[in-house]
């Protein structure tokens, strides 16, 4: 796994040649138990690197076309899977925890909760008022700069404006960790004002 901006930060990622970009998966290792966020399939090196570092203790599903290979890290690892509430009676699995907007899974892991995308209540991620981990809706197909899923793929786009205008509203977040495109480590918030400016 990839060192990210905080030494308890960690990432792999898939390339995807359709959309001509990574999809990213993040892990928190933390010694209370790690927390993986939309994981990927792990490969051999990865497997191994999460395993000497705890495992995993935490499974955080951002939305359903994020499920990606969470059952079977789960299954492998003993985790918890966390899923979007507003996604229960339609998820493709069962999890054991869903979350709501303005809930902490952890001590230092809040839920904010994206309106309006292409799956309801769609989960982003604050760690420690610093870092913001999006799933879908806030992506970045070009280095340094971010942007928001199609029109066509919205649910409802009013929705998502206030959504991201929120985000631009955190102040102090200093990284952002893309689940598809590029994740910016510097100037955070001022990257989400300039979004939300563009809207």
């Amino acid at each position: 796994m990839k060192s990210l901006n905080r030494p308890d930060l960690y990432c792999w990622s898939s390339f995807d040649s359709e959309r001509n970009i990574d999809f990213n998966s993040v892990a928190w290792i933390r010694p209370d138990g790690n927390v993986l966020i939309d994981p990927l399939p792990l490969s051999e090196h990865d497997w191994n690197h999460l395993q000497s570092l705890g495992g995993a203790a935490w499974i955080v599903v951002t939305n359903s076309d994020h499920l990606r290979a969470a059952p079977a890290i789960a299954q492998l690892t003993g985790a918890r899977i966390a899923g979007p509430a507003a996604e229960k009676d339609t998820f493709p699995i069962q999890c054991d925890r869903w979350l709501s907007d303005g809930e902490e899974l952890i001590p230092g892991l809040k839920v904010l909760e994206m309106k309006g995308s292409k799956t309801p209540g769609e989960l982003a991620l604050l760690l420690e008022e610093t870092t913001l981990i999006t799933g879908d809706l806030v992506r970045a197909p070009q280095a340094g700069s971010l942007t928001l899923l199609p029109d066509a793929k919205l649910r409802n786009r009013a929705e998502v404006l206030i959504s991201v205008r929120r985000l631009a509203q955190i102040s102090g977040i200093n990284a952002v960790l893309i689940g598809d495109g590029w994740s910016v480590f510097r100037n955070g918030s001022q990257l989400l004002k300039e979004l939300a400016a563009s809207l």
